[in-house]
């Protein structure tokens, strides 16, 4: 299955005007415009989506696809105040993970993946550790590289390396990495908050 969308050799010339509020209000009116718009200004994010988490390009396609089908389906429990970027990334997400574990199961024993992995978070469903996963990880791209590096090191290294050993790492003193990591956290609870 193919990306396929009505009037898409129009997207390719067009200039992405409008809000989503204006896009959501023309979409329901049945504005072919409006559709334009709309692929034309989130087309790109959709298909990176599942792209970014390693399907293929069909796989990508089809995840895009349902994505915007989806959203056609939609259209009537949205609000001209809904943040079509947001809604619509979060439908190819959870697509995207349903497509990866479909994958999983139709190519069982493979243990390399970061979601698989058993110390990170537990006995939790494969699709909330994807969305742990992803909601921590979108997080950490917030905040400093230098935060970003203490905190994996700290929380996320299954290693689970002593301070000594980070300092050695990160080339930091031992008597920081307490406060800086404190200083780090509140930076990330900041980010996190704000999604």
């Amino acid at each position: 299955m193919g990306l396929w969308w009505p009037g898409l050799s129009c997207i390719i010339m067009g200039v992405v005007r409008g809000t989503d509020k204006d896009l959501i209000r023309g979409c329901k009116k049945g504005e072919a415009r409006a559709w334009e718009r709309v692929m034309d200004k989130y087309q790109r994010l959709v298909f990176s989506i599942p792209r970014s988490y390693g399907l293929s390009r069909e796989d990508a396609a089809d995840v895009s696809q349902l994505t915007f089908t989806i959203l056609i389906q939609s259209l009537d429990s949205l609000t001209e105040e809904s943040n079509l970027k947001a809604w619509l990334a979060t439908v190819a997400r959870r697509h995207t993970w349903r497509a990866m574990e479909k994958g999983r199961r139709e190519r069982p024993g493979r243990e390399d993946d970061l979601a698989e992995t058993p110390w990170l978070l537990g006995n939790e469903k494969p699709s909330e550790k994807w969305e742990l996963i992803d909601w921590l990880d979108q997080g950490l791209s917030e905040v400093s590289e230098p935060c970003r590096r203490l905190l994996k090191a700290l929380y996320l290294d299954e290693t689970e390396p002593s301070y000594a050993e980070i300092s050695e790492r990160l080339d930091m003193p031992v008597g920081s990495i307490g406060p800086t990591r404190a200083r780090c956290l509140q930076r990330l609870r900041t980010a996190l908050g704000e999604r």
